[in-house]
């Protein structure tokens, strides 16, 4: 299994438009060949002293893949190439953690 934690950081306040196209764009991953899981997150409320936010132009993407051909077909797939070039122009930053279990 394949793990993706990918933090966008969007141009102030652009964060819902991002997660608007990052919705819409949702139910074709899902339906991707090794998509276990694919899903944004932002910054949970409440939580205390703690916790160390990471601000509200940010958010996360939380990934699962069987595999890494996967992730890869993910990578490649028309519709993520749609989905950057609509949203390139909203976003700040974007830095992409591929991760494998520990042995």
């Amino acid at each position: 299994m394949i793990h993706v934690i990918a933090i966008i950081t969007a141009k102030p306040g652009q964060r819902a438009t991002i997660l608007d196209a990052f919705r819409a764009n949702m139910p074709v991953v899902h339906a991707e060949q090794g998509c276990i899981e694919y899903g944004p997150a932002t910054d949970a409320e409440g939580m205390g002293g703690f916790q160390t936010k990471f601000g509200p132009d940010t958010f996360l993407v939380i990934e699962k893949w069987e595999s890494k051909e996967a992730l890869a077909a993910h990578a490649a797939s028309p519709h993520m190439a749609a989905y950057g070039a609509k949203t390139k122009e909203w976003i700040a930053s974007r830095v992409i953690h591929v991760l494998e279990p520990a042995a």
